[in-house]
């Protein structure tokens, strides 16, 4: 595939905040698409470039969690080091025996359908790990991938002060600026991956909600059970 495209989207992940970026779309190399998936000591996956040492792509999922090296400060500010990674989606029984551009256009509408059209030429859309045709159908329970090299938007460099830590229950003074959990163009620059990362505190389940521009005391449970209590009170 040696097509290069332009494209303006509105947003810069699945189901991000809505801003316009102009992105240049490239396929993935043919080296990188033909190699195996193998996991690394640190449970990354990455994908080997044959004959070129030391250029290893380390492709992170959802399990991978934050470390301290991840983040960079400067001037009051915690930014993220961009990292390449899988959105990873199961095939549900309603998006059965749609296409695959036709599932992606429809159910995450952040991009343009031809955003779609060309990341499944390009091998960035695939499904069980293969590169389908655009036109391919899919079927129950199969894995979906989307691999993209994430830049998280940075947030405000204030330390997440733990108050008070119980057995059960974590307290903690939230940051303005930094969303609660992951989601949207967030995952590691959140209340939950800052605490995973500078205090290997997981899991956590947040039992009630503050906006990310608010800052204030924030309840997080560190277990299903303890959390299911709170949202049976």
């Amino acid at each position: 595939m040696k097509s290069v495209e332009n494209l303006n989207v509105s947003s810069f992940n699945l189901l991000g905040e809505r801003h316009v970026k102009t992105v240049v779309l490239q396929p993935l190399p043919s080296k990188l698409q033909s190699s195996l998936l193998y996991v690394g000591r640190s449970g990354k996956m990455k994908r080997k470039r044959e004959g070129e040492e030391g250029m290893d792509i380390v492709w992170q999922t959802p399990a991978n969690p934050p470390h301290p090296h991840d983040y960079v400060f400067r001037n009051g500010i915690r930014f993220v080091r961009p990292y390449y990674f899988e959105f990873i989606a199961h095939v549900k029984n309603r998006w059965a025996g749609k296409t695959i551009v036709d599932l992606f256009a429809e159910e995450f509408k952040g991009r343009p359908y031809e955003y779609y059209v060309s990341a499944v030429k390009c091998g960035r859309i695939q499904v069980d790990g293969e590169m389908i045709p655009v036109s391919y159908v899919v079927k129950p329970s199969q894995k979906i991938s989307h691999f993209l090299h994430r830049h998280e938007p940075p947030v405000t460099a204030c330390d997440v002060l733990i108050l008070q830590k119980e057995p059960d229950v974590l307290t903690i003074c939230k940051p303005a600026s930094v969303p609660v959990h992951p989601c949207g163009q967030y995952r590691k620059n959140t209340v939950v991956g800052i605490l995973q990362a500078e205090h290997g505190l997981v899991p956590l389940f947040p039992v009630h909600r503050l906006d990310r521009l608010v800052s204030g005391l924030l309840i997080l449970a560190r277990n299903a059970a303890k959390a299911d209590i709170f949202r049976q009170q």
